[in-house]
């Protein structure tokens, strides 16, 4: 059974920058979609990137678009996410999930649970 989990976050200052990893146990990644979402305090969980099998194409929301970049290295069963030029509004609990398929950077449906996620804090 497929399992996902995140890690790369920390505290960092606005416009520094983290790589997030989303790494993949009990399946190989090559199958699956995967989508990164985020939770920041008092809001709910929003989707905000996704990237397709075999050929990857990536997907993201306008928010993240030109900062955040979504990879994958089926090599080491890992999805990345490198995210620079951080903002404060970036702060927030960051998730990865196997998917069905990437509706636009919107990662649809679900083969995994949520993992613990990753937090990402940014400071002014």
């Amino acid at each position: 059974q497929l399992q996902l989990v995140e890690s790369g976050g920390g505290l960092v200052q606005a416009g520094g920058s983290l790589r997030l990893s989303c790494a993949a146990s009990g399946d190989s990644l090559d199958y699956y979609p995967i989508g990164w979402f985020r939770q920041a305090p008092g809001k709910e969980r929003e989707p905000f990137s996704c990237i397709s099998t075999s050929v990857g194409s990536t997907y993201y929301a306008d928010s993240v678009k030109g900062r955040f970049t979504i990879s994958r290295d089926n090599a080491k069963n890992t999805v990345y996410l490198q995210m620079n030029s951080l903002k404060i509004e970036d702060t927030a609990l960051y998730y990865c999930l196997a998917a069905y398929y990437c509706s636009g950077f919107v990662a649809a449906g679900n083969f995994t649970s949520w993992g613990p996620g990753t937090q990402v804090t940014v400071s002014s």
